[in-house]
């Protein structure tokens, strides 16, 4: 939508990893340096960290772009819970392979034969594992136990690992992974952007789909959106992203303060706490602020979490009975019990918004007032 009202060839912000729309940021610079150096190693483990939404899917992607393809062999896996056997099945698909059975050896011995077959024909392999934080201590050590194959000196297969923070600090202190960490050749963690940075990042990305002007930015806005972001660039795109749908919608060429306060207002409507959650997320903030309402505030928003899950189940429950009555005239009347009850969901979804939103502008003034005093 507006791409085609700004003239765009294409959408720029989209959440998905594209390395057309890679931007060398100082710590991105950093960490393809690393990685660079890493690759050339041929073996051990290349360690790229970060928050979710720093990036490390797009440096990844625009690495592989750049790479020589018919003397690398890449394969790529996320990983969710996997234990050490999973793990093996889950490497050998992501290398094309078809095991036969569901042994962990028969596998193990289908990677080995396709890494020579490789090693042979003249290619590298590289495993790329994201989400690594997911993997069990026993999955991390079968990682390494593949990084062992080698033909005669030269190892077989490097391994890239990327995760999010906590991954980092697994990796440094869990006393199973000693080996492991002997292993690790680079590693780097992706930071976000500097405020300096966002101004170009945004202007860059919009190059690349044929921006020239239009719509223009106030110079206050790019450092509103560093502000809303901390510089994490998922969070940058899903702010721009809404900015330019709203310039459409409004017919506007100049993107503007009040714009992108109506954007992060909207954003953190749509980010509020799901239906059933708002007294437990009450509850987490009365233990984090001290003079938060008291109990008998609490337990009002208990009694309204009470009866939305009542309401839901009503609505479920005469939906039901609609399709199952026989006559036009007992389904129009259930139909009539079901609307009003479904406007009255609503209505308390709302109360409770409202509820909630005081109540983080009141705990916000009180920290104020404390830091002032």
């Amino acid at each position: 939508m507006y791409d085609e009202f700004y003239g765009l060839t294409g959408r720029p912000f989209q959440l998905t990893p594209d390395p057309a729309f890679y931007f060398e940021s100082v710590t991105h610079r950093k960490a393809l340096s690393y990685l660079s150096y890493g690759l050339a190693q041929s073996e051990g483990f290349v360690v790229i960290t970060g928050e979710v939404g720093a990036g490390k899917s797009t440096l990844v992607a625009y690495l592989m772009a750049t790479v020589d393809a018919a003397r690398l062999t890449a394969a790529q896996i996320v990983t969710s819970k996997l234990d050490g056997e999973e793990l093996i099945h889950v490497v050998a698909q992501a290398f094309g392979l078809k095991v036969q059975g569901h042994d962990k050896a028969t596998a193990l011995g289908a990677i080995e034969g396709f890494l020579h077959d490789e090693a042979r024909a003249g290619r590298r392999c590289l495993l790329i594992v994201d989400e690594s934080q997911n993997l069990s201590i026993g999955a991390l050590e079968e990682l390494r136990m593949l990084s062992n194959f080698q033909l005669g000196s030269h190892p077989l297969l490097q391994t890239l690992l990327l995760g999010q923070p906590e991954f980092r600090e697994t990796l440094l202190e869990h006393p199973d992974l000693e080996q492991l960490r002997q292993r690790v050749i680079a590693t780097h963690h992706l930071e976000a952007m500097e405020a300096n940075e966002v101004q170009a990042y945004i202007e860059h990305r919009l190059k690349r789909v044929g921006w020239e002007g239009n719509p223009s930015f106030d110079q206050r806005v790019f450092a509103d959106i560093y502000a809303a972001t901390g510089g994490v660039p998922r969070r940058i795109n899903q702010i721009v992203n809404r900015l330019l749908m709203l310039g459409a919608v409004d017919k506007r060429s100049r993107i503007d303060g009040a714009m992108l306060q109506q954007v992060v207002g909207e954003l953190g409507r749509d980010a509020a706490p799901a239906r059933g959650q708002p007294a437990v997320a009450i509850q987490a903030a009365a233990q984090a602020a001290p003079g938060i309402p008291d109990a008998g505030f609490l337990a009002a928003l208990a009694e309204r979490d009470a009866q939305i899950a009542e309401l839901q189940q009503a609505v479920i429950e005469l939906a039901n009975t609609v399709q199952e009555s026989g006559t036009r005239g007992e389904q129009a009347i259930l139909q009539d019990r079901v609307t009003g009850l479904e406007n009255r969901l609503i209505e308390q979804e709302h109360t409770i918004r409202h509820t909630l939103t005081m109540l983080i502008e009141w705990i916000e003034a009180e920290n104020d007032a404390r830091v002032a005093a």
